[in-house]
């Protein structure tokens, strides 16, 4: 787990502006504490209609609008077993079932520590456009930045890589409505849908804990595809 001194250190390293770690680490931010909402419900399948109403993020939809199928994926940046799932079975996911139109997925953020939440607020800052590759490259690079001794300066890197200046870059993270918006996306999941661990998947509104293999995917899938 990364604690949130060598986190915050590594953000004075980044030059990051004193807003930045109010947006990050104050009030009603995700830090040491966890997520103190865990565990409030344990519905195994939920209404898919409450599902797929409005949160305090829009989801950013992959595929087609009218799938037939619907997968919600709650996930930490920082979580192994996520970044396991959309290394291996996501690019099964995303070229047998959401090229071809039999599928869309919905990625909502449940960060567990502050350093997977600045992840998820530089992917939103990305752009709609730019969502989904920005977090298949933040997964597929995961040792390099979660788990180094300066995160804040990794993430940065990975930043202006996609193209985010400095600037940007801070400004994202000093977004105190956006660090706001992540939190209640997470309280949410965890209060109306049990989500208490990640990753952990809503297919048609089954509540599916833990990484798939794109085994696991191709029968969950099989019967909801038949016709």
């Amino acid at each position: 787990m990364i604690d949130r001194r060598r986190f915050l250190e590594g953000m004075g390293a980044a030059a990051l502006t004193a807003a930045a770690l109010v947006a990050l680490a104050g009030p009603g931010g995700l830090g040491l504490d966890r997520l103190s909402f865990i565990g409030q419900a344990e519905a195994q399948t939920v209404d898919a209609a409450k599902l797929m109403s409005p949160g305090p993020l829009p989801d950013i939809v992959l595929g087609k609008a009218d799938a037939p199928v619907t997968i919600v994926e709650y996930a930490s940046m920082t979580c192994g077993h996520c970044a396991h799932f959309h290394t291996t079975t996501y690019p099964v996911l995303k070229e047998k079932y959401i090229d071809t139109g039999k599928v869309k997925l919905i990625l909502r953020e449940f960060p567990l520590d502050i350093v997977a939440k600045a992840a998820f607020m530089l992917a939103r800052c990305a752009g709609d456009d730019k969502y989904y590759p920005m977090v298949t490259t933040l997964f597929e690079n995961q040792k390099n930045w979660a788990f180094s001794n300066n995160p804040a300066q990794a993430l940065m890197a990975i930043a202006k890589q996609s193209g985010m200046t400095e600037q940007q870059f801070n400004a994202c993270l000093s977004d105190t409505k956006l660090a706001g918006e992540i939190d209640e996306s997470a309280k949410r999941g965890a209060q109306d849908f049990g989500v208490d661990s990640t990753p952990t998947f809503f297919i048609n509104g089954k509540k599916i804990p833990g990484a798939m293999s794109p085994e696991d995917l191709d029968k969950e899938l099989a019967p909801l595809l038949a016709n």
